[in-house]
Protein backbone atom coordinates (compact mmCIF):
# COMPACT_ATOMS: atom_id res chain seq x y z
CA UNK A 1 0.00 0.00 0.00
CA UNK A 2 1.77 3.31 -0.88
CA UNK A 3 2.18 5.71 1.47
CA UNK A 4 1.13 9.35 1.86
CA UNK A 5 4.30 11.89 1.62
CA UNK A 6 4.80 13.56 5.14
CA UNK A 7 3.03 16.95 5.15
CA UNK A 8 6.65 18.96 5.32
CA UNK A 9 7.47 16.90 1.98
CA UNK A 10 3.99 17.90 0.89
CA UNK A 11 3.81 21.37 1.78
CA UNK A 12 7.41 21.78 0.03
CA UNK A 13 5.87 20.40 -3.38
CA UNK A 14 2.41 22.22 -2.81
CA UNK A 15 4.56 25.36 -2.60
CA UNK A 16 6.27 24.78 -5.93
CA UNK A 17 3.28 25.09 -7.32
CA UNK A 18 2.03 28.14 -9.20
CA UNK A 19 -1.23 27.66 -9.24
CA UNK A 20 -1.84 27.27 -5.44
CA UNK A 21 -2.58 30.61 -4.05
CA UNK A 22 0.24 31.45 -0.90
CA UNK A 23 -1.52 30.35 2.68
CA UNK A 24 -4.47 28.44 0.92
CA UNK A 25 -4.94 25.40 2.96
CA UNK A 26 -3.22 22.27 1.61
CA UNK A 27 -5.97 19.65 4.00
CA UNK A 28 -8.96 21.73 2.26
CA UNK A 29 -7.26 20.87 -1.35
CA UNK A 30 -6.78 17.36 -0.73
CA UNK A 31 -10.55 17.12 0.80
CA UNK A 32 -11.92 18.77 -2.54
CA UNK A 33 -9.59 16.44 -4.00
CA UNK A 34 -7.97 18.74 -5.98
CA UNK A 35 -4.68 17.93 -4.67
CA UNK A 36 -3.45 14.01 -3.83
CA UNK A 37 -2.50 12.57 -0.16
CA UNK A 38 0.70 13.33 -2.16
CA UNK A 39 0.48 17.13 -2.98
CA UNK A 40 0.09 16.34 -6.64
CA UNK A 41 -2.48 17.56 -9.12
CA UNK A 42 -3.58 16.07 -12.51
CA UNK A 43 -4.59 18.41 -15.45
CA UNK A 44 -8.91 18.20 -14.56
CA UNK A 45 -7.97 19.52 -10.68
CA UNK A 46 -6.11 22.21 -12.63
CA UNK A 47 -8.85 22.96 -14.18
CA UNK A 48 -11.21 23.05 -11.74
CA UNK A 49 -8.97 25.03 -9.64
CA UNK A 50 -8.31 27.89 -12.71
CA UNK A 51 -12.32 28.13 -12.49
CA UNK A 52 -12.69 28.54 -8.71
CA UNK A 53 -10.22 31.23 -8.34
CA UNK A 54 -11.32 32.91 -11.42
CA UNK A 55 -14.20 33.37 -10.22
CA UNK A 56 -12.13 34.41 -6.89
CA UNK A 57 -10.85 37.39 -8.42
CA UNK A 58 -14.17 38.67 -9.24
CA UNK A 59 -15.63 38.16 -5.75
CA UNK A 60 -12.75 39.06 -3.41
CA UNK A 61 -13.11 42.83 -4.48
CA UNK A 62 -16.77 43.11 -3.57
CA UNK A 63 -15.92 41.75 -0.28
CA UNK A 64 -13.43 43.94 0.31
CA UNK A 65 -15.73 47.06 -0.77
CA UNK A 66 -18.64 45.26 1.73
CA UNK A 67 -15.50 45.55 4.59
CA UNK A 68 -15.63 49.11 4.09
CA UNK A 69 -18.84 49.87 4.53
CA UNK A 70 -19.46 47.54 7.87
CA UNK A 71 -17.62 44.14 9.38
CA UNK A 72 -19.98 40.77 9.22
CA UNK A 73 -19.98 39.94 5.55
CA UNK A 74 -22.62 37.85 4.79
CA UNK A 75 -22.44 35.35 1.81
CA UNK A 76 -25.34 32.96 0.46
CA UNK A 77 -24.12 30.42 -1.98
CA UNK A 78 -27.04 28.70 -3.46
CA UNK A 79 -26.91 25.53 -5.71
CA UNK A 80 -23.82 24.97 -3.50
CA UNK A 81 -23.24 21.52 -4.48
CA UNK A 82 -19.93 20.06 -2.89
CA UNK A 83 -19.16 23.74 -2.00
CA UNK A 84 -15.91 24.44 -3.74
CA UNK A 85 -16.35 28.23 -4.60
CA UNK A 86 -17.52 28.67 -0.52
CA UNK A 87 -14.52 26.56 0.72
CA UNK A 88 -12.44 28.18 -1.60
CA UNK A 89 -13.62 31.84 -0.70
CA UNK A 90 -13.70 31.15 3.30
CA UNK A 91 -10.19 29.41 2.54
CA UNK A 92 -8.86 32.44 1.18
CA UNK A 93 -11.05 35.47 2.38
CA UNK A 94 -12.76 34.81 5.73
CA UNK A 95 -11.00 32.90 7.63
CA UNK A 96 -8.64 35.05 8.77
CA UNK A 97 -11.92 37.70 9.95
CA UNK A 98 -13.19 37.82 13.02
CA UNK A 99 -16.15 39.25 13.35
CA UNK A 100 -19.14 37.04 12.73
CA UNK A 101 -18.82 37.16 9.06
CA UNK A 102 -20.48 33.80 7.45
CA UNK A 103 -20.88 31.77 4.02
CA UNK A 104 -24.53 30.09 3.99
CA UNK A 105 -24.34 27.28 1.42
CA UNK A 106 -27.95 26.18 0.00
CA UNK A 107 -28.31 22.85 -1.22
CA UNK A 108 -31.35 20.51 -1.97
CA UNK A 109 -28.80 17.07 -1.60
CA UNK A 110 -28.58 16.13 1.76
CA UNK A 111 -26.20 13.86 1.72
CA UNK A 112 -23.76 16.75 0.01
CA UNK A 113 -24.93 19.41 2.70
CA UNK A 114 -24.46 16.53 5.18
CA UNK A 115 -20.77 16.40 3.69
CA UNK A 116 -19.94 20.08 3.84
CA UNK A 117 -20.52 20.51 7.43
CA UNK A 118 -18.66 17.48 8.25
CA UNK A 119 -15.41 19.06 6.13
CA UNK A 120 -16.30 22.59 8.01
CA UNK A 121 -15.88 20.91 11.22
CA UNK A 122 -12.65 18.95 10.67
CA UNK A 123 -10.99 21.92 8.96
CA UNK A 124 -12.11 23.91 11.84
CA UNK A 125 -14.28 27.00 9.60
CA UNK A 126 -16.77 27.64 11.89
CA UNK A 127 -17.61 30.70 9.93
CA UNK A 128 -19.60 28.25 7.44
CA UNK A 129 -23.25 27.11 8.10
CA UNK A 130 -25.07 24.80 5.24
CA UNK A 131 -28.68 24.32 4.78
CA UNK A 132 -30.73 21.72 3.03
CA UNK A 133 -33.31 23.49 1.65
CA UNK A 134 -34.23 24.42 -2.34
CA UNK A 135 -34.14 28.56 -3.54
CA UNK A 136 -37.48 29.26 -3.15
CA UNK A 137 -37.36 27.74 0.51
CA UNK A 138 -34.39 29.49 1.49
CA UNK A 139 -36.00 33.05 0.52
CA UNK A 140 -38.68 32.50 3.70
CA UNK A 141 -36.65 30.15 5.99
CA UNK A 142 -35.78 31.92 9.00
CA UNK A 143 -32.27 30.06 9.55
CA UNK A 144 -30.82 33.12 7.57
CA UNK A 145 -30.57 36.67 8.43
CA UNK A 146 -33.17 39.38 6.70
CA UNK A 147 -30.13 41.10 4.74
CA UNK A 148 -27.57 39.22 2.93
CA UNK A 149 -24.53 41.11 1.39
CA UNK A 150 -23.29 38.81 -1.61
CA UNK A 151 -25.59 36.01 -3.07
CA UNK A 152 -23.74 33.78 -5.80
CA UNK A 153 -25.80 30.90 -8.01
CA UNK A 154 -23.52 28.95 -10.01
CA UNK A 155 -24.83 26.81 -12.95
CA UNK A 156 -28.35 27.08 -10.97
CA UNK A 157 -30.10 25.49 -13.80
CA UNK A 158 -33.41 26.78 -15.36
CA UNK A 159 -35.57 29.18 -13.17
CA UNK A 160 -33.17 28.32 -9.94
CA UNK A 161 -31.10 31.19 -11.33
CA UNK A 162 -34.14 33.33 -10.65
CA UNK A 163 -35.28 32.08 -7.93
CA UNK A 164 -31.76 33.19 -6.46
CA UNK A 165 -32.49 36.70 -7.88
CA UNK A 166 -36.11 36.96 -6.10
CA UNK A 167 -33.98 35.77 -3.03
CA UNK A 168 -30.89 38.32 -3.48
CA UNK A 169 -33.73 41.18 -4.00
CA UNK A 170 -35.65 39.91 -1.24
CA UNK A 171 -32.56 40.04 1.38
CA UNK A 172 -31.69 43.68 -0.49
CA UNK A 173 -27.96 42.07 -1.43
CA UNK A 174 -26.10 44.69 -2.31
CA UNK A 175 -23.71 42.16 -4.75
CA UNK A 176 -25.07 38.94 -7.16
CA UNK A 177 -22.43 36.88 -8.80
CA UNK A 178 -24.61 34.48 -11.40
CA UNK A 179 -23.75 32.01 -13.61
CA UNK A 180 -26.57 31.08 -14.98
CA UNK A 181 -27.44 27.45 -16.58
CA UNK A 182 -30.12 25.42 -18.88
CA UNK A 183 -32.63 28.18 -19.36
CA UNK A 184 -35.85 26.92 -20.55
CA UNK A 185 -38.66 28.18 -19.63
CA UNK A 186 -38.45 31.08 -21.76
CA UNK A 187 -37.94 28.82 -25.30
CA UNK A 188 -40.71 26.93 -24.52
CA UNK A 189 -43.26 30.00 -24.36
CA UNK A 190 -41.39 31.24 -27.56
CA UNK A 191 -42.18 27.46 -29.35
CA UNK A 192 -45.69 27.66 -27.44
CA UNK A 193 -46.26 30.69 -29.15
CA UNK A 194 -44.22 30.63 -32.50
CA UNK A 195 -47.41 29.45 -34.71
CA UNK A 196 -49.55 32.53 -34.15
CA UNK A 197 -46.30 34.82 -34.19
CA UNK A 198 -44.29 34.10 -37.21
CA UNK A 199 -46.53 36.42 -39.55
CA UNK A 200 -46.46 39.36 -37.00
CA UNK A 201 -42.45 40.05 -37.11
CA UNK A 202 -39.63 39.39 -38.66
CA UNK A 203 -37.77 39.28 -35.87
CA UNK A 204 -39.40 36.15 -35.14
CA UNK A 205 -36.67 34.31 -37.59
CA UNK A 206 -34.52 34.80 -34.74
CA UNK A 207 -36.29 31.63 -33.31
CA UNK A 208 -38.50 30.34 -36.06
CA UNK A 209 -35.76 27.04 -36.25
CA UNK A 210 -35.52 24.89 -33.28
CA UNK A 211 -32.27 25.04 -32.75
CA UNK A 212 -32.16 29.17 -33.07
CA UNK A 213 -35.67 28.61 -30.54
CA UNK A 214 -33.28 27.32 -27.33
CA UNK A 215 -30.18 29.59 -28.18
CA UNK A 216 -31.93 32.57 -28.18
CA UNK A 217 -34.35 32.01 -25.56
CA UNK A 218 -31.40 31.29 -23.81
CA UNK A 219 -29.91 34.36 -24.79
CA UNK A 220 -33.02 36.13 -24.32
CA UNK A 221 -33.52 34.73 -20.86
CA UNK A 222 -30.26 37.00 -19.89
CA UNK A 223 -31.23 39.71 -21.13
CA UNK A 224 -34.47 39.73 -19.25
CA UNK A 225 -32.84 39.05 -15.97
CA UNK A 226 -30.30 41.83 -16.65
CA UNK A 227 -33.25 44.13 -17.29
CA UNK A 228 -34.47 42.92 -14.33
CA UNK A 229 -32.08 43.41 -12.18
CA UNK A 230 -31.57 47.07 -13.57
CA UNK A 231 -35.04 48.05 -13.02
CA UNK A 232 -34.48 47.42 -9.15
CA UNK A 233 -31.76 49.84 -9.09
CA UNK A 234 -28.53 47.44 -9.76
CA UNK A 235 -25.16 48.27 -11.84
CA UNK A 236 -25.30 45.21 -14.13
CA UNK A 237 -21.68 43.82 -16.36
CA UNK A 238 -21.94 40.63 -18.01
CA UNK A 239 -18.82 38.72 -18.93
CA UNK A 240 -17.21 35.42 -20.10
CA UNK A 241 -16.67 32.97 -17.34
CA UNK A 242 -13.10 31.91 -18.79
CA UNK A 243 -11.79 28.11 -18.55
CA UNK A 244 -15.58 26.61 -17.25
CA UNK A 245 -16.15 22.76 -18.97
CA UNK A 246 -19.33 23.99 -20.22
CA UNK A 247 -18.57 26.67 -22.66
CA UNK A 248 -21.89 27.13 -23.85
CA UNK A 249 -22.82 27.96 -20.23
CA UNK A 250 -20.04 30.33 -19.14
CA UNK A 251 -21.64 33.43 -18.80
CA UNK A 252 -20.74 35.29 -15.94
CA UNK A 253 -23.78 38.09 -14.51
CA UNK A 254 -22.04 40.72 -11.97
CA UNK A 255 -24.72 42.80 -10.38
CA UNK A 256 -24.25 45.70 -7.66
CA UNK A 257 -26.52 47.91 -5.92
CA UNK A 258 -26.33 51.63 -6.97
CA UNK A 259 -29.64 52.59 -6.56
CA UNK A 260 -29.54 53.53 -9.85
CA UNK A 261 -32.60 54.85 -12.18
CA UNK A 262 -35.73 51.89 -12.66
CA UNK A 263 -37.44 53.71 -15.14
CA UNK A 264 -35.89 53.49 -18.14
CA UNK A 265 -34.92 49.63 -17.83
CA UNK A 266 -38.73 48.84 -16.78
CA UNK A 267 -39.71 50.33 -19.64
CA UNK A 268 -37.69 48.18 -21.88
CA UNK A 269 -37.97 45.39 -19.91
CA UNK A 270 -42.00 45.74 -20.73
CA UNK A 271 -41.14 46.70 -24.73
CA UNK A 272 -39.13 43.40 -24.70
CA UNK A 273 -41.88 40.98 -23.68
CA UNK A 274 -44.34 42.63 -25.45
CA UNK A 275 -41.99 42.53 -28.38
CA UNK A 276 -41.33 38.98 -28.35
CA UNK A 277 -44.76 37.63 -27.37
CA UNK A 278 -43.75 37.03 -24.40
CA UNK A 279 -45.61 38.94 -21.83
CA UNK A 280 -46.90 35.89 -19.91
CA UNK A 281 -43.25 35.80 -18.77
CA UNK A 282 -43.99 38.74 -16.76
CA UNK A 283 -45.10 37.73 -13.56
CA UNK A 284 -41.73 36.08 -13.19
CA UNK A 285 -39.55 39.46 -14.92
CA UNK A 286 -41.90 42.37 -14.38
CA UNK A 287 -44.56 42.56 -11.95
CA UNK A 288 -42.55 43.90 -9.20
CA UNK A 289 -40.93 46.03 -11.00
CA UNK A 290 -43.62 48.01 -12.34
CA UNK A 291 -44.93 49.15 -8.67
CA UNK A 292 -41.53 49.54 -7.80
CA UNK A 293 -40.25 52.12 -10.14
CA UNK A 294 -43.62 53.76 -9.91
CA UNK A 295 -43.11 54.17 -6.19
CA UNK A 296 -39.35 55.32 -6.22
CA UNK A 297 -39.58 57.79 -9.24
Amino acid sequence: MKRAKPVADVATTVAAMPEIKPGQSIALLQELHILTREGKMNQDSRRKLKQVYHLYQFIEPLLKEIQQDHPAISLVDHGAGKSYLGFILYDLFFKTLNDGSRIYGIETREELVQKSQELAKKLDFPGMSFLNLSVAESTESELLPRQIDVVTALHACNTATDDAIQFALKKRAKFMVLVPCCQAEVASVLKKNKGKALGKNALTELWRHPLHTREFGSQITNVLRCLQLEAHGYQVSVTELVGWEHSMKNELIIASYKNLPRQRPTERLSEVLETLGLEEMGQRFFAEQVAQAQAVQ
